[in-house]
């Protein structure tokens, strides 16, 4: 998508941090972290939200899950971590590409805070 941030991003038009990337995801630090570890795990295949999503996303869905997951420990959060979706304006998100937040390496309250 021509106008997406994340689109931009992953196509190395604006730069960013990497911290990992394969054929299906990409993940990179969020220029605002709200932790010591926060990272922005994108599919590379454009979707705008959690609502648009289909049966045929059902792999890379799990595969984002599996990479947050490997990160989480690659990056040092045995102690925990969360992982993040928001959707649609009122659950907060911004960036209309389909996007997990990685957070970590601090104590997490609830409500998220």
């Amino acid at each position: 998508m021509q106008d997406c941030l994340f689109c931009k991003i992953v196509a190395g038009e604006i730069p960013s941090q990497v911290v990992y990337q394969d054929e299906k995801v990409y993940a990179f630090k969020d220029i605002a972290p709200v932790a010591p570890v926060h990272v922005l795990i994108v599919p590379k295949k454009h979707i705008s939200s959690l609502e648009d999503l289909g049966p045929e996303d059902a792999d890379i869905m799990g595969h984002i899950v599996l990479t947050a997951a490997k990160l989480a420990r690659e990056l040092g959060l045995a102690r925990g971590y969360r992982v993040v979706a928001n959707c649609q304006e009122e659950g907060g998100q911004t960036v209309y590409h389909v996007h997990f937040h990685l957070i970590g390496g601090r104590s997490m309250q609830w409500p998220p805070g």
